[in-house]
């Protein structure tokens, strides 16, 4: 997540069930978010333990999938409103309607007196195409269904974070445009997407739901397990003492400020093609941008002070909602020139097509804090930059700055998005990463992203489909209406308990054998009666 955090605290193998406040104590964003992070968690796991990988609600299960030949055109899936569950994680395939707006000259008559328009009809369900954060383009080869059948439709399923930077209603403007935003948000992707059997292993095999759904589990089994592993540590380098008066002699850590350091993949693959990027900041420095002309960009504002501005030598990364759910990355641009009064700066390029074109989409930048040759290293040599970001080595410890330093394992199998979070505090000199009992820090898999998967259908032809998809009955049933012997039990009942009671009050000596005689009235109603003659 690219938000502005402290640090993040939830560690799920310590099992901690909640968080709890002290009284007179700081509160702090990681003992908040930790708790959330909890609730979360919980919920997700008992959903999975009861109902399974995946399923939906008998008589409302989503993501039905119909397949629609294009004639010559495109084809598309159509895809069914409805709920479902991956992993535990909730998923709605439905569409909102559309609002209808107020007719200019009254709520229901035009001015020449004639009714308005009709409501607005029930909105179309969503498909193939126009699904909300899968943003297919049919001008891309590869966005196309496949051409031979069959084919698998699966769902694929993680979260990102959304700022005031990509939906600025979650901005308070009361606040004013100087302070900076607050609260961020955590959303549910989901996509629809093909999958051509021969990745499964299945050329040549008739497919059928047993052996798909093996084949699927496996596939889905190796992209949602992390194949990289990485460590921090700070070490005090060569060039400490060159301002020993802004950090403790002997910090490891050489930083004026508390920072969580975010080291992220930028370009998957294994050791020679990967690269990565990193921020001091993890992430969170964006400046929304009002328009793209060339390589001259227009933003909303420059940066609030000289910690969180852009400086002309900075790496950015040109992002929309668009380039964000697709998980494709493209080259970082370089900042080459500033214009303050007008709020512009222009890059080492013009930004990918499609990207930052499209106004709905909230295009804005990200800010990275490394650049070429602003590493030192040990030896003096500066960070190598393929396409704007920093080139995976395995197997050394790889300088970030002020003495923090990042190591990956040999071995690994990178992949877009991976990513490990570090906070740096002056207070210790060091960041914060586990370590063994000899403080060797240990290798960790990457905290996110965590992808999940399900299959929905296997398309054998136009008409023709295997469903793959399960479903889960509810668990409440009808109350049965009372018999006519429990209903006469009952009234038994109630008049022998009025009968004893009136002998009781006269002095009678039969109240014994009356309230036996309610007694196994009532043994009757209960239905312990039942099968006696």
């Amino acid at each position: 997540m690219h938000a502005d955090l402290s640090r993040l605290t939830f560690r799920p193998e310590r099992h901690y069930s909640a968080v709890v406040a002290q009284q007179g104590r700081v509160q702090l964003d990681a003992d908040t978010n930790e708790q959330t992070q909890l609730d979360l968690a919980r919920s997700r796991w008992l959903t999975g333990d009861l109902l399974g990988p995946h399923g939906g609600p008998a008589g409302n299960t989503g993501f039905a999938v119909t397949y629609v030949g294009g004639n010559r055109g495109i084809d598309n899936l159509l895809i069914g409103p409805g709920r479902y569950y991956v992993d535990g994680i909730q998923l709605d395939s439905g569409r909102p309607a559309p609002g209808e707006p107020v007719p200019e000259d009254g709520p229901e008559h035009g001015a020449d007196g004639e009714r308005g328009p009709a409501p607005a009809a029930d909105a179309p369900g969503w498909d193939y195409w126009n699904q909300p954060d899968a943003y297919r383009d049919p001008e891309i080869p590869g966005d196309r269904l496949p051409s031979a059948f069959p084919f698998l439709v699966y769902l694929k399923v993680w979260e990102r974070l959304v700022t005031a930077a990509e939906d600025p209603a979650l901005r308070e403007v009361a606040l004013g445009p100087a302070m900076p935003d607050t609260a961020a948000r955590v959303k549910v992707v989901w996509q629809v997407l093909p999958l051509d059997l021969g990745v499964l292993g299945l050329d040549g095999a008739e497919p059928t739901r047993e052996n798909v759904g093996k084949a699927f589990r496996a596939w889905a089994h190796k992209q949602e397990t992390p194949g990289a592993r990485a460590a921090f540590r700070a070490e005090r380098p060569e060039h400490g003492d060159e301002e020993p008066c802004l950090v403790a002699p002997d910090a490891r850590y050489r930083g004026p400020e508390n920072q969580l350091y975010r080291v992220e993949i930028h370009d998957g693959g294994r050791a020679g093609e990967a690269t990565f990027k990193w921020s001091r900041e993890n992430g969170s420095v964006t400046f929304p941008v009002d328009e793209l002309d060339g390589t001259w960009v227009q933003l909303a504002s420059l940066g609030g002070d000289g910690k969180l501005d852009l400086d002309v030598g900075d790496r950015v990364e040109f992002v929309d909602s668009a380039y964000t759910s697709r998980l494709e990355p493209l080259p970082l641009l370089r900042v080459e020139e500033l214009d303050l009064p007008g709020r512009r700066v222009r890059l080492s390029g013009e930004p990918e097509r499609g990207v930052g074109r499209r106004p709905e989409l909230n295009p804005y930048l990200r800010r990275w804090d490394h650049r070429a040759g602003h590493r030192r290293t040990r030896q003096g040599a500066g960070a190598q930059l393929k396409q704007g970001a920093v080139a995976v080595e395995e197997g050394r410890w790889l300088p970030l700055e002020d003495g923090v330093e990042v190591y990956f394992a040999e071995g690994g199998s990178y992949r877009t998005g991976d990513h490990w979070t570090a906070a740096a505090r002056t207070a210790t000199g060091t960041v914060e990463w586990p370590a063994d009992a000899d403080r060797r820090p240990l290798l960790r898999g990457p905290l996110g992203i965590a992808f999940h998967h399900a299959p929905l259908t296997l398309i054998k032809g136009e008409g023709s489909q295997l469903e793959l998809r399960r479903e889960f009955p509810t668990l409440s049933r009808d109350v049965p209406d009372a018999t006519e012997e429990q209903l006469a039990a009952e009234a038994e009942a109630h008049h022998e308990e009025l009968a004893a009671e009136a002998a009781q009050d006269s002095g009678g000596g039969q109240g014994t054998s009356r309230s036996q005689t309610t007694a196994e009235a009532e043994t009757v109603a209960d239905g312990g009666g039942e099968g006696n003659g």
